[in-house]
């Protein structure tokens, strides 16, 4: 399994499991795994973080790594690597690539919001995107 990509230790446990390994045996494997540096939380986390940059915001990769079980120390190293990030110029960049043109009515800026924030960024950073977008449209003036 280790040889297609990474797999962090509770996601490789539980296929193991998955299989018919007995506990003792899947944490024996594990060790031994982790011990010859070919399973590593360290590395996974990193991976998933390098998938994830640019399409999703910091809560949404935060999430996916504590929801793959990767430990919190992984997760916060890997997590290091986008500090230097700025959120709002990569939600904008996300946001045109799926839109490019700002909203007109109250029902498609709320869609547009809705899109962002499924991708891990906040309310705050969703309407900064459509307030630099110009998010006035010629249509709606009343």
């Amino acid at each position: 399994m280790l040889a297609r990509r990474e797999y962090g230790r509770a996601e490789l446990r539980a296929r193991l499991l998955m299989r018919g390994v007995a506990e003792a045996d899947a944490d024996a494997a594990l060790d031994e795994l982790a011990r010859r540096g070919l399973l590593s939380d360290a590395r996974y986390a990193e991976a998933i973080v390098a998938q994830k940059a640019g399409r999703y915001g910091r809560r949404a990769i935060a999430h996916a790594l504590k929801e793959k079980g990767v430990d919190e120390a992984a997760a916060a190293s890997a997590l290091a690597a986008l500090a230097g990030r700025d959120e709002v110029d990569e939600a904008l960049a996300l946001w045109r690539r799926r839109y490019g043109t700002p909203p007109c009515d109250q029902r498609e800026k709320a869609r547009q919001v809705r899109f962002l924030m499924a991708r891990g960024y906040s309310m705050a950073i969703a309407l900064k995107v459509l307030r630099a977008a110009g998010a006035a449209c010629d249509d709606e003036v009343a």
